[in-house]
């Protein structure tokens, strides 16, 4: 019987033999286009990206340029119609990521808050991955935003970009995630969003789509693997790659551009059911304020 690895937290154990048993094999060369970054047993927050620089034999660009989740929203690879629509404030953001700073506000279905509480005490501030907030929803808390990017040390490629995200107060890790465009089987291409944990990652993998007013639509809704969707991977003590779908998990994101300010609105649903949804307000910074955001996360 295959077995996670057993130097690690119980909790961590637990659930990476949930995905083992529950969950398929996949073979790594078959499956390139789910792939992606493993976090480590210590935990993950801002000392995952020099531990992914070094293993993947990588450096960090220090540079003060600005960064983007995607460097050009041509990757999406969308119809020039719906590219021709897609709002030029949304495509900024995308582009220029790093010039944004956010404000995030959560509100639960009541129903599943309890379940947040859980995970959150159990896995998120241990291992400083997905702290999502648990307050009423009533009050935004404001966030740092930094777009990291790891670069090929001789030609200066961007190889991965990762977006690390932070409570402005108490400097918390809220996510810290790896960004990259992937062509899942039926020829779709998607944004991939890669969340490492031990020995594993939660990645969604999200189709875009351009809404009637410029909006740009990223979807989670597949039905099995292979479709877009949210997976857990994981490495288990013989090497050998595993994941389970989860589809009746689903995800929607909404990125809109409303009286030349940007807006987000994320929903969460679990069997159709709405679990939580975030609300972002996203403005675009002035170069004192991205400076004073690059000293708040270093």
């Amino acid at each position: 019987m295959a077995t996670p690895s057993f130097r690690q937290n119980v909790q961590d154990w637990i659930t990476q033999q949930w995905v083992i048993l529950f969950g398929e094999k996949i073979n790594s060369t078959q499956n390139e286009w789910l792939l992606g970054p493993f976090g480590e047993t210590d935990g993950i927050g801002e000392k995952f990206i020099k531990q992914l620089a070094d293993k993947e034999h990588l450096e960090i660009d220090k540079s003060e340029k600005r960064k983007g989740l995607l460097q050009s929203v041509h990757q999406l690879n969308l119809a020039e119609n719906d590219y021709n629509r897609l709002s030029k404030n949304v495509i900024d953001f995308y582009e220029n990521t790093s010039q944004y700073h956010f404000a995030l506000k959560a509100d639960w279905n009541p129903a599943f808050r309890l379940f947040g509480v859980i995970v959150n005490r159990m896995f998120s501030k241990r291992i400083e991955q997905l702290n999502i907030p648990l307050d009423d929803g009533k009050t935004a808390r404001k966030l740092t935003s930094e777009v990291i990017q790891l670069i090929d040390k001789k030609t200066k490629k961007v190889k991965r970009t990762i977006w690390l995200r932070m409570y402005l107060d108490t400097k918390q890790v809220v996510y810290s995630g790896v960004y990259e465009i992937c062509t899942i089987p039926n020829g779709q291409c998607c944004i991939k969003t890669v969340f490492p944990l031990p020995n594993g990652n939660a990645t969604v993998i999200l189709y875009p789509e351009v809404g009637e007013n410029g909006e740009l639509i990223l979807r989670s809704s597949g039905r099995k693997i292979g479709d877009c969707g949210f997976y857990f991977l994981l490495i288990d003590s013989n090497g050998i790659l595993w994941t389970k779908f989860i589809k009746s998990f689903k995800e929607k994101l909404i990125v809109r551009s409303k009286n030349n300010q940007i807006a987000a609105e994320q929903i969460l649903t679990l069997w159709n059911m709405r679990v939580l949804t975030f609300e972002y307000t996203i403005d675009k910074a002035t170069n004192n304020h991205a400076q004073q955001k690059g000293q708040d996360v270093h």
